[in-house]
């Protein structure tokens, strides 16, 4: 049985549309520009989608509580990540959060060509 994603997908995209609405009202530390933050959210952001998707591929190894755990991690995060871009160690804590959903997802073994067999 092949799981649906369309009605994940269409909230995932409100989600996404909602927050670049956001992305224009931020204020940014440092002298550093809201276009520069956005740009950098943005970025982060495909990561954090990327994952996402990755998880949902695998939804047939995890148990629906593990999925719905981690779906609901990666929505936070989604919805603070232009917070976090503002942030003087965005890069720090960002990338911590990338390499634990990392360790649930595997998306960066599909992603390293030195990995595919």
């Amino acid at each position: 049985m092949t799981p649906d994603f369309g009605a994940f997908r269409l909230e995932f995209t409100d989600q996404m549309d909602h927050a670049r609405n956001r992305t224009a009202r931020l204020v940014s530390p440092n002298g550093v520009s809201d276009a520069a933050v956005a740009f950098i959210a943005d970025f982060y952001r495909q990561e954090f989608i990327r994952h996402r998707e990755c998880l949902a591929a695998q939804r047939e190894y995890f148990s629906e509580q593990a999925i719905t755990d981690a779906d609901r991690a990666l929505a936070l995060v989604l919805n603070q990540l232009d917070q976090l871009c503002t942030r003087d160690n965005a890069d720090t804590i960002i990338g911590k959060l990338l390499r634990q959903f990392n360790a649930v997802t595997g998306l960066s073994a599909w992603s390293d060509p030195s990995q595919r067999h």
